[in-house]
């Protein structure tokens, strides 16, 4: 592509940003000046003219040269920006601060800019940090006081509570009506949980699913290590700009989550003496250490070459839209790629 601005300097700045410095030639910048005054006439409004008919010179008169001059700057930086960024290979992120430095009809256009870019991510020996995370002994035995106290956990989740105000009870009322209230363990009661025969048989396929649930933990117990480790040794700068993304998602998660529950935000706000911007505060080290994870996992599939095919990213968005009949296709599949990759990138820092 063609470069129609000179003058081209770009500095790195702090938190992942750089400053560009650039500017458009006299003529470029000068053959805006029709576009600016078709736009401004579109929007202002003088007696004994159409909009969009209004002679130049009236119009300068009305809303004067500065006014004009803004506008021919807005619409020629509008182009070039995204010329630099390609141009220079800028993988800028977020909304850029752009100044103008110099301002003249028949001068060059001279201006700056500051924007956030993705990250460079100077990874550490991740094989070496995977490895010396030691896995975690897992006891998969499961003994009988552990599918007791599953079996206990299913029948008060299935304990009616007709006939009890809970609001009114106090912690200890409120255990002894749900122990009152327990259903039977027998035969019968098991069919109506799933694709058992018998107490026997749900005992056995119970004991099964809690052992598989102590791997599981274990596993998880060994990646937050992982992730951890990664995150100490890793050599990244996060702008801003990603932080109150990773911010904004929490927030929306939130939102959906209270109102899923039925209650109302302004309720649960009072009730927990906090403002949104009070838990915006609390999410943002997680928000930080969340995203700064990301780029690192990100970084290792790139390495590693783990990313998913787009037959496997498919295959999970439709398993999104099957559950969530609303989801946006796109939203889905690049929410299925990044759980995908993470997967992948998990899997092989284990056997590392």
């Amino acid at each position: 592509m063609k470069k129609i601005y000179e003058n081209f300097s770009v500095k790195n700045l702090d938190k992942s940003r750089v400053e560009i410095s650039a500017s458009l030639p006299a003529e470029q910048f000068d053959a805006c000046r029709t576009e600016a005054l078709k736009n401004i006439g579109e929007s202002v409004t003088i007696d004994g003219f159409r909009k969009g008919k209004i002679p130049e010179n009236v119009l300068v008169q009305k809303v004067g040269e500065k006014t004009i001059l803004e506008e021919m700057a807005e619409i020629a930086l509008g182009k070039t920006y995204p010329d630099i960024i390609v141009n220079e290979k800028i993988d800028a992120i977020g909304r850029p601060e752009i100044r103008i430095t110099k301002l003249a009809a028949g001068n060059p256009l001279e201006f700056s800019i500051i924007t956030a870019i993705v990250p460079v991510v100077t990874l550490p020996d991740y094989k070496s940090i995977a490895e010396s995370v030691e896995k975690a002994p897992t006891d998969e035995k499961v003994t009988d006081a552990e599918i007791d106290e599953a079996i206990l956990r299913i029948r008060k989740s299935h304990a009616s509570h007709e006939g009890h105000d809970h609001d009114k009870m106090t912690a200890e009322e409120h255990e002894k009506a749900i122990m009152d209230a327990l259903p039977e363990l027998t035969d019968d009661f098991v069919k109506t949980l799933g694709d058992f025969a018998d107490i026997t048989d749900f005992k056995s396929k119970l004991s099964i699913m809690i052992a598989e649930d102590k791997k599981n933990q274990a596993r998880e117990k060994r990646r937050i290590a992982i992730a951890d480790a990664l995150l100490e040794k890793t050599l990244l700068e996060l702008p801003d700009v990603m932080i109150q993304s990773e911010v904004n998602r929490t927030e929306a998660q939130f939102k959906a989550d209270i109102e899923r529950m039925g209650i109302k935000l302004d309720d649960y706000l009072n009730h927990a003496k906090k403002s949104i911007e009070d838990l915006r505060v609390d999410w943002k080290p997680a928000a930080e250490k969340k995203a700064k994870l990301q780029l690192i996992l990100n970084a290792i599939a790139e390495n590693e070459k783990l990313n998913p095919s787009r037959e496997e990213i498919a295959t999970e968005a439709d398993h999104i839209i099957e559950h969530y009949a609303d989801a946006d296709r796109e939203r889905a599949e690049i929410y299925a790629e990044t759980v995908l990759t993470n997967e992948k990138v998990f899997q092989f820092l284990e056997k590392a």
